[in-house]
């Protein structure tokens, strides 16, 4: 199976459920576990936003705002194959979003890998002028030197999703690849592997944002002060794929004006499991 793929992915998964039953069995959450709490409330930002009619996307940004977001995640619908006119529509899109939300809130912005470096040579200084706080992964996450090229350049770049473990995360850090490392603690080799991780980023002063929302990087960011902000996925539109942390766990909590709290009674990652949503999906034996 090797280091990488399904072996870590099963790997990170084992982990993540013995932290859980650690902090039960100890009664503590497991942020507690991990050193104890660095912040009062964890910020958290809007991850939705996206690519869609400009109205569309405004008035969600909007809709976004009046519960209380000081940051937003938007998405890029349009790459290479699509040329200058799809620049463009790009830029519209994030003019547009910066129009409702201001300056004084952040603002990232995503590819997933769908650009190539050229295509991102050209884009850095026609999106310049909008402040983004990141460009994440704007190309296919293995061509680190393409990722260092691009982090020398106008726009922090961030990344690391898609790493399987301590070594890739450190070569990112170690060539200076991003200037914010976003792990996936359900690859990388869990919640142990994870803390190896927040101390070799705090080493290089990069800080970690774990890439998705779940309740084990609530408890990794609570517990890091180099953890600044996390992701967060509001619940009125489930993606596929996200069906088993809201469908099959109950104990997620809410963002409130922009923010989230983890309770200090609640042990373990504070989350159940929960049939309450089965009737929602076709069981097949």
């Amino acid at each position: 199976w090797g280091r990488k793929g399904i072996g870590m992915t099963a790997i990170s998964a084992i982990d993540i459920a013995i932290w859980d039953l650690m902090g039960k069995l100890a009664g503590k959450p497991v942020f507690k576990l991990l050193g104890g709490r660095t912040k009062e409330k964890i910020p958290v930002y809007y991850s939705k936003l996206y690519a869609g009619p400009i109205e569309s996307m405004q008035a969600e940004a909007e809709a976004a705002m009046k519960n209380g977001y000081q940051a937003f995640k938007s998405r890029f619908g349009y790459g290479p194959r699509d040329g200058m006119a799809g620049m463009r529509e790009n830029l519209m899109r994030v003019e547009a979003v910066r129009e409702v939300i201001g300056y004084d809130r952040d603002l990232m912005l995503e590819a997933y890998m769908g650009w190539n470096l050229d295509y991102t040579r050209r884009m850095l200084p026609k999106l310049e002028r909008y402040e983004p706080r990141w460009l994440e992964e704007p190309v296919i996450a293995e061509d680190v030197n393409g990722y260092a090229e691009l982090n020398q350049g106008p726009i922090p770049i961030s990344g690391g999703e898609h790493e399987f473990g301590l070594i890739g995360c450190a070569d990112l850090l170690r060539r200076g690849a991003v200037s914010v490392l976003q792990y996936d603690t359900n690859r990388v080799g869990g919640i142990t592997a994870a803390q190896k991780i927040n101390a070799v980023a705090e080493a290089f002063q990069v800080p970690v944002i774990p890439h998705a929302g779940q309740m084990h990087n609530y408890h990794l960011t609570m517990a890091n002060a180099n953890c600044p902000i996390s992701e967060y996925f509001p619940v009125f539109d489930v993606e596929v794929g996200n069906e088993l942390f809201y469908y099959i766990f109950k104990g997620d909590p809410d963002a409130v004006d922009g923010s989230l709290q983890l309770d200090d009674d609640l042990p373990g990652l504070g989350i159940e499991i929960t049939d309450e949503h089965i009737h929602n999906f076709e069981i097949m034996e």
